[in-house]
């Protein structure tokens, strides 16, 4: 039995298939579902959990070479709900929206949190 760490056998599954150069998600409650994509979703109720936990519970395990967010989360939040994220990815670098969206269908998986914060979506590449 699991006693430490990422508890959830099937977020375990997902992220022992991630290899370098890989990519993950980890998106908002609102971001689009991928048929074809194998998503975990962790949603329990409104921001439990927030798209910084998840990040927070991987990155003692998960080496991250690059990270991409959107940049309209700059411009529909405040400055220190950005500093959580470019604090923890201190790599991460800001596009469309739209181009994000085109990083998905080559990821790994999608985490699904329940996140309300806007653009609050990481494409992360393993290292």
């Amino acid at each position: 039995m699991l006693r430490a760490g990422i508890l959830n056998p099937s977020l375990n599954s997902l992220l022992a298939r991630v290899r370098h150069t890989n990519t993950l998600v980890i998106a908002d409650r609102g971001f689009p579902y991928w048929p074809l994509l194998e998503t975990i979703d962790l949603t329990l109720v409104d921001n439990i959990p927030t798209v910084l936990q998840v990040l927070d519970a991987l990155l003692p395990n998960f080496v991250i070479g690059k990270a991409w967010m959107a940049a309209e989360a700059r411009e529909h939040n405040p400055a220190h709900v950005l500093q959580g994220f470019e604090t923890r990815l201190g790599n991460l670098v800001f596009e469309p929206h739209v181009e994000l969206k085109r990083r998905v269908p080559h990821a790994i998986g999608l985490i699904r949190t329940a996140d309300t914060t806007q653009y609050a979506n990481l494409v992360l590449e393993s290292a």
